[in-house]
Parts: C-alpha cells; sequence; structure tokens
C-alpha cells in the first residue's frame, strides 16, 4: 500500500530536494552529488537534507520514487500497434528532453556503481512495464497475439532499442527509430516470440 505524500512545506521541501537531485546528477554524475549542494540548490538548510535523507543514495531514491509517482499513465487506445506506439513515444520523447534524457542517463550511470540506487531505478522501470502492460494483455484477449504472450517482454521489447541507441552511441532516440521499435517488437510477439 501506497503511502500519501504529505503536502504544505514538507511537499515543497520534497520537490525542491528531488529537483536539485536530478539537476546535479545531469551536470556531475553520481559522485559529484553532494547532500550540501543539493541543500544550497533547494534552498533549504542542510540539516533539512540530512535529517531527512541522510545519504546521497537516499536522495537520489527519493529522485527515483518520484518518477514513479509523477509518470504519464499509459494510453488505452483499443488497438495493440497504437498502444505500442504510444508507448515508443513517452519512451522516445523521455530520452529526447535535454533534461529527463540526461537524468535516465546519469541514473542508469549511477545504478552501475549503487545498489540501492540500481534498486530504486528497478522499481521505476516495473512501475513502468506494469502500466503499459494492459494494452498487450487486452490484445491476447482479443486474439491479437498468441495466447500466452508476456506483456511485460512485449513492452520491454518497445523501448529498448531506444535505450540502446541512446546508451551505445549517444543518439537521441528518432521517430524513424520509434517506428522501427513498434514494428519489430509486434512482428515478434504476432510470431509467438514472447509466448511462455
Amino acid at each position: 500500500m501506497t503511502m500519501a505524500r504529505p503536502g504544505g512545506r514538507t511537499a515543497r521541501v520534497r520537490a525542491a530536494v528531488v529537483r536539485a537531485v536530478g539537476d546535479a546528477l545531469v551536470e556531475h554524475g553520481l559522485a559529484g552529488v553532494d547532500l550540501a549542494d543539493v541543500a544550497r540548490r533547494a534552498g533549504v538548510g542542510k540539516t533539512t537534507v540530512y535529517r531527512r535523507w541522510g545519504t546521497v543514495a537516499a536522495a537520489v531514491a527519493e529522485l527515483v520514487d518520484d518518477m514513479v509517482e509523477t509518470s504519464a499513465p499509459r494510453a488505452a487506445t483499443g488497438d495493440l500497434e497504437s498502444d505500442l506506439r504510444a508507448n515508443a513515444e513517452l519512451v522516445r520523447s523521455t530520452l529526447a528532453d535535454p533534461r529527463q534524457g540526461r537524468l535516465l542517463t546519469a541514473l542508469i550511470g549511477a545504478a552501475r556503481a549503487d545498489e540501492r540506487t540500481a534498486a530504486a531505478l528497478r522499481r521505476f522501470y516495473d512501475a513502468r512495464v506494469r502500466e503499459w502492460e494492459p494494452c498487450v494483455a487486452e490484445a491476447v484477449s482479443r486474439g491479437e497475439l498468441p495466447a500466452g504472450t508476456d506483456p511485460a517482454e512485449v513492452v520491454r521489447a518497445v523501448s529498448a532499442p531506444l535505450y540502446y541507441r541512446l546508451l551505445t552511441h549517444g543518439e537521441l532516440p528518432t521517430e524513424a527509430a520509434r517506428d522501427r521499435a513498434v514494428a519489430a517488437a509486434l512482428a515478434a510477439a504476432r510470431a509467438g516470440v514472447y509466448a511462455v
């Protein structure tokens, strides 16, 4: 069960610190994030930041948890190809965004060095996949895909090529790359590649 986040000053402090952690990660990577600098950027007292988060890893985990909470909901068009394209467009536009793309790249790098960040990032991606799984499950129930198709695998197959190009070549994903990713995942799903 998810607890409701507090409002008022506590919510404002949390939002400011989350933004400051993200900015520091984008600018310096995990190694360059310092809680005193985060406090300065957020315009809050150092003791507030140290008391509430205590470590950089805890502050980064809070950032990722905020990303889970504020992520856009899935599209529900009733057509698998349109749903997968909407998912791919969300991934593409996020990765192509000057701040969000750099932030996700920094978080992925940070996850290699810090298990708490890695766990938080897994929660983020697991939540995003779960959000989009119903579009695949509904397509299976409509007979568009073979019975036993693993919805999570189809959703991952859509976004994986977009991340790959960014992480291995620094290329921002294009609309053409988005369309290829959707076509490939859809063809593989229809062929039963993701049936378990």
